[in-house]
């Protein structure tokens, strides 16, 4: 699917997709507790309709009701198919962990490019704790054989992927021996493992944490089922945040400013980098404003690296974003993919291996490469509606995470076809 969008003015009031992170993180708490829980707003998009047919095949029964998903857990059951995980990343490192409380084996599949994203050091830290799990290279895909957890102390890197420890933690309460859970770097994405640590809270799960998060240590516990509301998604917010700034007026509800998440710091981006944000209760609105260049570390938000990147594109001066290596293991090579793409739109990027320098000019129109990457869609449709004459190629990919993003640019008034 191409879209080409045109330049336009934008105004207008829309609602924040539930949040995917939070989506997943409710379903696996739910799984894991015995009984009904519910989940409240959730977010239907692939990858959360990835994880629940996951579950389905285990024996968790998700009742998709309008805005209310009932979720039956604790009854976990040897599959009788592969469980294919999409390119959901959270599906398959959760359920890796997961599989080891499983009866029998479980034969995990990721999607093309899931597949070439890391999963060993998870392996790695499942074996130490006495799992018998496998990573067969050839037709990735992991084995889990599990039903018993003995648990005790393992150790993984924190660089690499959160959703390595967060995979663990769900897993940490069933150790029958307890589990110690300890990083050999620093953790980046830190509010990523603080989110599945709030999740883990409403389902009764207590999680004891060193205070520089190196260290996690869990006592065997019971889940309990809850009720659990989904917030709204920082992520997702910020191309319309970004899009206010650029070309027009939004206001963007269903925002919580005391959210874990930690992709709200976009409002402190925008705000550094000179436009006009105004933070209310459950909503922020931001407005078009001459933007100045931003030096920014985002090692603990790199998902927020495509939408800095376009403004950083239009803003006067040079701009520097540092802690983005992590961003070349995602859907795409991220880095690259914005390299590519402002290059052909003129506009100056020096990429090194952890850091890129973007020059601000007057970004001309050209066709973009999505990689089929949710973000890099997103994200260069902003700069489109600023610029016009922008092709988007691959633009389905944004069903990823926000189906109705396309629907959503046009009800605010911008224009593609």
């Amino acid at each position: 699917m191409k879209v080409s969008i045109y330049k336009s003015e934008v105004k207008g009031k829309i609602q924040a997709p539930s949040s995917k992170s939070y989506t997943i993180r409710g379903l696996m708490c739910a799984a894991l507790a015995k009984g009904e829980s519910e989940i409240i707003h959730p977010l239907s998009s692939d990858d959360t309709e990835a994880a629940i047919n996951v579950l389905n095949k285990v024996g968790v029964d998700v009742r998709q009701e309008e805005d209310l998903w009932r979720v039956i857990g604790g009854n976990f059951h040897e599959p009788d198919t592969d469980l294919f995980c999409g390119e959901s990343a959270a599906t398959l490192r959760f359920m890796t962990a997961i599989g080891s409380l499983i009866p029998g084996k479980c034969k995990l599949i990721p999607g093309p490019s899931l597949s070439k994203r890391p999963i060993k050091p998870l392996i790695q830290a499942l074996r130490q704790l006495g799992v018998d799990c496998s990573y067969q290279s050839e037709a990735a895909s992991i084995i889990v054989g599990g039903g018993r957890l003995k648990g005790g102390a393992t150790q993984l890197p924190g660089n690499v992927s959160s959703q390595f420890v967060s995979a663990l933690l769900f897993i940490s309460p069933f150790a029958e021996e307890g589990m110690t859970i300890r990083l050999t770097t620093p953790l980046e994405s830190k509010p990523f493992v603080l989110m599945t640590i709030d999740c883990l809270g409403k389902f009764g799960i207590k999680i004891n944490v060193a205070e520089d998060l190196t260290e996690f240590v869990i006592s065997r516990q019971t889940y309990k089922p809850a009720k659990y509301e989904v917030q709204g998604d920082w992520s997702s917010a910020s191309y319309f945040l970004a899009l206010g700034a650029l070309s027009g007026e939004i206001e963007v509800e269903n925002l919580n400013p005391e959210s874990r998440q930690g992709d709200r710091i976009i409002v402190d981006f925008l705000r550094d980098m000179g436009a006009l944000v105004k933070v209310n209760k459950n909503s922020v609105t931001v407005k078009r404003s001459k933007l100045n260049a931003i030096r920014a570390d985002l090692s603990d938000c790199i998902d927020l690296l495509p939408t800095l990147a376009v403004l950083a594109s239009v803003a006067n001066g040079v701009s520097e974003f540092t802690g983005i290596e992590r961003a070349r293991l995602k859907e795409s090579d991220r880095v690259a993919a914005i390299n590519e793409g402002l290059l052909r739109m003129g506009i100056k990027v020096t990429e090194g291996r952890n850091k890129l320098t973007i020059t601000g000019s007057e970004p001309q129109g050209s066709v973009i490469d999505s990689r089929g990457d949710h973000r890099i869609a997103m994200a260069f449709s902003v700069l489109g509606s600023a610029v016009g004459d922008i092709i988007i190629e691959g633009a389905e990919c944004v069903s990823k995470t926000y189906p109705e993003f396309w629907d959503k640019l046009k009800s605010i008034g911008a224009r593609w076809a």
